[in-house]
């Protein structure tokens, strides 16, 4: 399931005398948690308190310091989403930096990533904290095999479209389906 997992919880309804009238209205939603911890306590959490939680490599590299073109990413993040309507998606920030970690607090915002090609559009959901942005924008187009005759190589172009059919010195033409 991954470093962030998600777990179901029941709402009890205030009176039992009222579920019983009307039937069983239980609500579930989903709780978010990153190793343990929910999404809005991290998000309380000061950024040496939830460093902690990342693996080793994570934790070093906060440790040897935070370059100042992250911080600039994620406070364009934290406008964005101040300045989106109740209910909308933030507007789209556009970075270049594939090795930026993914941290609470850019949780529900929207980051262009560029693959070198064009920027792909990602939302950053609760799951993908901890990971790195170029986790989620590809570099290179998955491949895809042709069919022989569908220009995959050279000598399938010339397939046959008629076969030769030879029953005791008779020749038959038929076409190929």
């Amino acid at each position: 399931m991954g470093l962030f997992q998600s777990r179901m919880a029941e709402v009890p309804k205030e009176e039992v005398a009222v579920e019983k009238e009307e039937g069983p209205k239980k609500r579930t939603f989903r709780i978010n948690t990153f190793r343990g911890v929910e999404l809005d306590k991290l998000l309380e959490m000061k950024r040496e308190e939830y460093v902690k939680l990342f693996r080793a490599r994570h934790r070093r590299k906060f440790r040897r310091g935070v370059l100042p073109k992250y911080v600039r990413l994620q406070e364009k993040l934290k406008k964005a989403k101040k300045l989106a309507a109740q209910g909308e998606k933030p507007k789209t920030i556009k970075t270049h930096y594939r090795n930026c970690l993914i941290v609470p607090e850019m949780v529900h915002s929207v980051v262009g990533i560029y693959n070198g090609k064009k920027f792909h559009e990602v939302e950053i959901k609760p799951e993908m904290i901890g990971h790195y942005l170029a986790e989620f924008s590809l570099t290179y187009k998955q491949i895809t095999h042709g069919k022989p005759g569908q220009g995959s190589t050279h000598g399938s172009k010339f397939v046959a479209l008629k076969q030769i059919h030879t029953d005791n010195s008779r020749l038959t033409f038929t076409n190929k389906k």
